[in-house]
């Protein structure tokens, strides 16, 4: 059985659908939570949890990353799951629309994580998970920035894997097809029925749900991975073996 006792985990993006389903997970298995977000009202339902934490705050605003360095313990584990999706077909592709897509799911996580290292905040033999996507490997129109942008969290969590293997810690991506959140239901509305079910039909075992991420997510925070890093599992629910037919 999976058990977190006595670890210390850090979850970002802890009020979207994933990011919560984690924080619920992580917590009915002992583990002592800071979850933080910028719509921390998502998490009040778990408020009266003596193990958890919830910090308010905008990864992008640096004043407020150092204030949230100051309210952290030192850490067994650390999730990653802030992150938007925006789509931009290439030829519409500007600065403003880089930074953008850049700014939130690639940037602001990689100089946070930088800033928890230097200050000392990372445990040995703890356990990083990045939330990326089946994407990265099979790209779809429109996508190419947020792509582009899980890629480079995928060879961050390598470099965290190959820079800090003397101290045990540990790396890896999770990367879910599609899965019942908020922004599920967005990219649903954007289609025709028709379409849809078309989609819904390419996946053998159907959508994923938060459960499934955050199950897969303790795992790789928990002693029972411990020799596993640098890589990154997909979850799909059999969607590349229908389209590899």
């Amino acid at each position: 059985m999976i058990n977190l006792s006595n670890k210390r985990i850090l979850i970002t993006g802890a009020t979207g659908g994933i990011g919560k389903e984690i924080v619920s997970t992580c917590l009915s298995i002992g583990a002592k939570v800071f979850a933080v977000g910028r719509n921390i009202e998502k998490l009040d339902e778990y408020k009266t949890n003596k193990n958890l934490t919830i910090l308010k705050c905008d990864l992008l605003i640096p004043k407020e990353v150092e204030e949230l360095l100051t309210k952290l313990e030192r850490l067994d584990g650390i999730v990653h799951c802030a992150g938007k999706i925006y789509p931009y077909p290439i030829k519409f592709i500007q600065e403003k629309q880089y930074n953008e897509v850049f700014s939130i799911n690639t940037q602001s996580i990689i100089t946070f994580t930088s800033r928890l290292f230097h200050q000392k905040l990372i445990a040995k033999k703890a356990s990083f998970v990045f939330l990326s996507s089946v994407s990265v490997n099979h790209p779809y129109i429109g996508g190419s920035l947020y792509v582009a942008s899980k890629a480079a969290i995928e060879a961050f969590s390598k470099s965290i894997a190959l820079e800090f293997a003397n101290d045990q810690i540990r790396s890896n991506c999770i990367s879910p097809a599609l899965v019942q959140t908020e922004i599920y239901e967005q990219t649903k509305n954007s289609y025709s029925k028709e379409q849809w079910d078309k989609i819904l039909s390419q996946y053998p075992l159907g959508i994923g749900k938060p459960k499934d991420v955050a199950q897969l997510c303790v795992f790789l925070l928990s002693d029972l991975s411990n020799w596993i890093t640098g890589i990154s599992i997909p979850m799909d629910g059999g969607l590349l073996l229908n389209n590899s037919k």
